[in-house]
C-alpha cells in the first residue's frame, strides 16, 4: 500500500469517526446529547398506595424502560376522579415508587378534570389540590398531591458544568420547529448519574411542534 492511498485511508475513517460521534452528541465533539421528551400524565405511588389499589403484596411490572436509568412505565393504570366526577380514565403509573404519592397533568387534563393546577417542581406538593384514584382493588382520596410540573431539565454534573450552571439555576431551551418556540426558566436539576434531557408536558410539546423539531438548543 503507497503512503499516499494510506493517508486517504486514514482521512475516510476519521471522517467516519466524526460524523458517527456528531451523531451520537448532535453536535461537535464533546458537546452533551440533549434529548427532550414529552412528560404525558402520569402518577406516582407509594408502596401503600399501590397495595391499597391493587391489591395486598402487589409490586408494579416494568411495562417500558425510560431514558434515565432506573425508571420505567409501568403496566399499572389507575383512574382519576376530579371534582363534579369528572375523570381520565387509564392514567399511567411511573416506577420506582416513592415516598409520595402526586400526580402529574397538564393544563388541558386539569381543565377537563375540573382542577386549577398549580406549577410545581416535582416533589413541592405542600398545599396543593387533591383527586381521587380508583383502581382494580381499592380507592384512594388524596387530600393533595395533584400538580403541573414546571419544566426542567435533568442534568450529571459533567453537563453542569459545560452549561455552567448549577442545581437549581433557569435556562431556556429552543425549538426549531414549524412552531418555533423558545421555552425560558426551565428549572436544572443536578443529579450523579443522570442523562441531560429535558422534561415538557403534553401542551408543551404540542404548541412547539416538538415532534417535527428539527432541532433543539439549551441556553442560560
Amino acid at each position: 500500500m503507497s503512503i499516499a492511498s494510506a493517508n486517504i485511508q486514514r482521512s475516510l475513517v476519521e471522517q467516519i469517526v466524526r460524523e458517527i460521534v456528531m451523531a451520537q452528541f448532535g453536535g461537535p465533539p464533546g458537546k452533551p446529547n440533549l434529548v427532550v421528551s414529552v412528560s404525558a400524565r402520569h402518577v406516582h405511588l407509594t408502596d401503600e398506595a399501590v397495595e391499597t389499589l391493587f391489591g395486598a403484596g402487589h409490586k408494579l411490572t416494568v411495562a417500558k424502560n425510560l431514558y434515565q436509568d432506573g425508571h420505567f412505565a409501568a403496566e399499572e393504570t389507575v383512574m382519576i376522579v376530579g371534582p363534579r366526577r369528572r375523570m381520565l380514565p387509564n392514567v399511567r403509573i411511573l416506577g420506582p415508587t416513592r415516598r409520595d404519592n402526586q400526580v402529574e397533568l397538564a393544563t388541558t387534563d386539569g381543565i377537563s378534570l375540573g382542577i386549577d393546577l398549580p406549577i410545581r417542581a416535582s416533589g413541592d406538593i405542600a398545599d396543593t389540590p387533591g383527586c381521587v384514584l380508583v383502581g382494580p382493588k381499592g380507592v384512594i382520596e388524596l387530600d393533595h398531591g395533584v400538580i403541573r410540573a414546571e419544566r426542567h431539565v435533568h442534568m450529571s454534573p459533567a453537563d453542569a458544568e459545560y452549561y455552567s450552571v448549577s442545581d437549581g439555576a433557569r435556562m431556556s431551551l429552543r425549538v426549531a420547529s414549524r412552531s418555533p418556540t423558545t421555552f425560558h426558566d426551565l428549572l436544572v436539576r443536578v443529579g450523579e448519574k443522570i442523562k441531560l434531557e429535558v422534561h415538557l408536558d403534553t401542551d408543551e410539546a404540542n404548541a412547539c411542534d416538538i415532534d417535527r423539531a428539527a432541532g433543539v438548543e439549551l441556553l442560560k
